[in-house]
């Protein structure tokens, strides 16, 4: 059985002074089924394998994790703790990307895996890269990589605050994607959510491309107690595409 799945970016970078503590990037994704059902409350077998230079390139890492999705088909781990074969996470040599991530699953809980996934890392290995500059330079000094939550309950422009981020939207509003928004570069995201009922949508200006539509737009309904989510990503000057809707 075919199945979907959908990327959620909150890819965060966990990084400790502590030699034996390992480095981590927490991971979340929505499993779907080849007829877009959500595959809910079950176990699954998930492999993630780190590729270096290309989405076919070496595999310079490789884990499974056997986890189980939730009511909203959402399943989250943490790369770089699962069950590893060959060279640790902690020995990728960041600096010498690009590095891609391969996502593997069997949504039965087994061994019979599927290609589903091969996403670019981007400024995430960055942060990772750091933290050899950090032991290269003798720093004892580790940032924390988080996202920030931004409250929007006001219709208004991207801004600034809102790259690599998490817009949380509790109160129906639209965030218009201006043109030639050259803060958010390309590859960086913004985490979108909407809550309790709430719609957040998203306008692109009349030169900016959405989805591949110029003028394009989109939107997450939010159901009364629950959340919808997805992430907005830039992908070249004035056009961005956008998931989870």
């Amino acid at each position: 059985m075919k199945i979907a799945i959908t990327i959620l970016l909150f890819l965060t970078v966990s990084l400790t002074a502590i030699a034996q503590s390992p480095e981590k990037m927490s991971y979340q994704a929505i499993i779907r089924k080849a007829d877009n059902t959500l595959v809910i409350n079950g176990p699954i077998s998930l492999r993630v394998i780190v590729r270096q230079g290309a989405s076919t390139g070496t595999a310079v890492y490789q884990e499974t994790h056997n986890v189980n999705t939730n009511n909203n088909g959402l399943v989250s781990l943490e790369i770089g703790t699962g069950a590893s074969t060959g060279n640790a996470f902690s020995a990728i040599a960041w600096q010498t990307g690009p590095y891609f991530i391969e996502t593997q699953v069997d949504c039965t809980g087994g061994s019979n895996y599927n290609i589903i996934s091969i996403t670019q890392l981007l400024s995430v290995p960055y942060a990772l890269h750091a933290k050899t500059a950090d032991r290269i330079v003798g720093s004892s000094t580790t940032n924390p990589y988080r996202s920030v939550v931004i409250p929007f309950i006001t219709s208004r422009n991207i801004a600034t605050t809102d790259i690599n981020n998490t817009v949380e939207c509790t109160k129906s509003a639209t965030l218009t994607l201006t043109s030639n928004f050259a803060n958010m570069l390309v590859g960086d995201t913004i985490n979108l959510e909407a809550h309790n009922g709430a719609i957040l949508s998203i306008q692109a200006a009349s030169d900016v491309q959405l989805n591949y539509k110029l003028n394009g737009s989109a939107s997450f309904t939010s159901a009364t107690g629950n959340v919808s989510f997805g992430f907005l990503r830039k992908i070249n000057t004035n056009t961005y595409i956008i998931s989870g809707q």
